[in-house]
């Protein structure tokens, strides 16, 4: 089971930590991705890391405000969300990819949890 928390409602400029934790399994020979779906839109990945070689994947809309950390010990990828903005407004989904590829696209990833939603006011 996947388990994402970590949302909420933040005003524009601000951060939030979203988590995916693993329950009945471990995150080991996997990759870890977050996807968001905003209202009206088709759910987009955000970013990915891949279990293979450590590689990490950001959307160009959020790199340089996101980041991804895999916490081995507590079987958890992290997802740091700073200067947010309206635009971000969405619900997060983790998901897993079984095959532990570096891809981070929306069909390769297998196991999927519920999301948490995040709202950023202006």
């Amino acid at each position: 089971q996947l388990q994402a928390s970590g949302g909420g409602l933040v005003q524009a400029g601000g951060s939030l930590r979203l988590s995916c934790a693993a329950s009945g399994f471990t995150f080991e020979g996997y990759s870890i991705g977050w996807f968001r779906r905003a209202p009206g839109k088709e759910r987009e990945a955000v970013s990915c890391i891949s279990s293979t070689d450590g590689s990490t994947y950001y959307a160009d809309s959020v790199k340089g405000r996101f980041t991804i950390v895999s916490d081995n010990a507590q079987n958890t990828v992290h997802l740091n969300l700073k200067t947010l903005k309206p635009e971000d407004t969405a619900v997060y989904y983790c998901a897993v990819d079984l095959l532990g590829g570096s891809s981070c696209a929306v069909y390769e990833y297998d196991y999927w949890g519920q999301g948490t939603q995040v709202t950023v006011s202006s």
